[in-house]
Formats: structure tokens, sequence, C-alpha cells
């Protein structure tokens, strides 16, 4: 089955301010955050990917363009032409209700604070989404566009997903299996890459917040001979 890369934005000006910034319009990559977005498609562009799918909000679309140009300046001809950022409403931020675009350090104080660190699951914002939909339309979101990139481009495809923390934290807490209210053990940083492969039996979590490491691994390589779908399942006993 394909491969999706899972990039969080890179740093904006709400991450430096301490403010918990949502679905808030106008919220771009400050200059850290651009220099890191160009960092991660540097190291994407070691990779022919098959798509790029983005969350709506500026910050993403940002990343994702970084994204394009370098795969263009990598000359992947058989892809650049499927290389405009399909745009997933699902994929977007948590709707934070009216925590949106207020200071983190307050937040800290309201006693549903507690609740969101330690029973997640249980959390619904003021006017806002709960956190278990969060969690379904991104795993929904994730889980439909490889399925049709495994018909479309095949079972070795590689693709990047652009999205928020805690939408991604709450994506790899479905795919080991866990529950929601263990999703805060997660971490993921601004511009990190997490790969998960998702086969018929189980998704692997292949890297997480990964910041630097070298990608071209990754890129799809001619077999011999296909693996049977119960065989690309299975995990290798003992290890790699």
């Amino acid at each position: 089955m394909p491969t999706v890369i899972l990039v969080r934005h890179g740093r904006s000006g709400a991450n430096t301010s301490g403010i918990l910034a949502g679905r808030s319009p106008g919220v771009n990559l400050d200059e850290t955050g651009v220099t890191q977005v160009a960092a991660v498609a540097e190291r994407l562009a070691a990779l022919p990917l098959a798509a790029i799918v983005t969350s709506p909000l500026d910050r993403c679309k940002q990343t994702a363009a970084a994204i394009v140009t370098a795969q263009k300046n990598a000359q992947h001809a058989e892809h650049t032409s499927l290389l405009r950022p399909a745009t997933d409403r699902r994929l977007t931020e948590c709707g934070y209700g009216d925590w949106t675009g207020q200071k983190i350090a307050a937040l800290a104080k309201d006693p549903l604070w507690a609740v969101v660190q330690q029973h997640p699951s249980a959390v619904t914002f003021p006017n806002g989404e709960s956190m278990r939909a969060m969690q379904q339309r991104a795993v929904d979101a994730i889980r439909d566009h490889d399925a049709r990139l495994a018909e479309s481009h095949g079972a070795d495809a590689v693709w990047v997903a652009v999205s928020h923390g805690d939408v991604i934290k709450a994506i790899v807490a479905d795919a080991l299996g866990q529950h929601l209210d263990t999703f805060q053990r997660i971490v993921v940083d601004t511009a990190s890459t997490t790969i998960i492969t998702y086969t018929p039996t189980r998704p692997f979590l292949v890297r997480l917040n990964d910041t630097g490491s070298e990608l071209a691994s990754l890129r799809p390589r001619p077999q011999a001979k296909r693996k049977s779908a119960r065989r690309a399942s299975d995990a290798v006993v003992g290890g790699r």
C-alpha cells in the first residue's frame, strides 16, 4: 500500500506568540517557519511524490507550496504535472471554538484544559468541535486518499499530507491502535515528517516527528516479484 508522509506546517507567528491560532485566517509562517519548510521540502525532493494534499489554512498551504517548488526543481517529470496541491478540509485544524485566538497561558487556567490533557476524548470545545470528531475526519481523509492513490499510482506510491500538530498526533494514535486519550504523549514538531504505511491488515508507523533524516530510502524500488497482500501486512519477526 502507499506510504503517506504527514508534514506539520512550519512555525507560524502564532506559535511564537503563544496564541492558539486554530482556524483563524491570515496566520502565516514566520521567518523561521519559512526556513523550516524549505529544509523539509529539500529532503522530500529526493522522492517523486504521487500527490500533495493540504489543510486549507494558510500556514499549511505555504508549506505545501514549498514542497511543490522543490519537486519541480528536482525535475520529477513523471509527477510534477500532478503536483497541484489538493485541499481537503478534513485535514484542517481542530475547531477550537471560543478558545481560538486566545493566549495559551490564559487557556491553561480554564478547567477544560485539564480535561484536554488527561481525557481528550471527552472534550468538545465551547462552540467548537470535539476531539473525537477531529480524529475521525482526519483519519478518514488519510485512508481515503491512500486508497485512491493505491488504485491510481500503485502500492509503492509515496504522497504527502500537510496538516497540524493535534491532527497529526490523532492520526498517529489511530495508526498505533491507541485510544485518543493517549495522544498527548505524542510529539509532532513544526515542519516535522511522520510516516505511515497502511496495509490491508494494519498500519505501520515508519517514522515519527523526524526533522532531519534522509528520506531517499523511501523511494519506490522495482520489485521482481510482488508480495501478496497478506505478506505485505506482516511484521518481520525479530525485526528487519
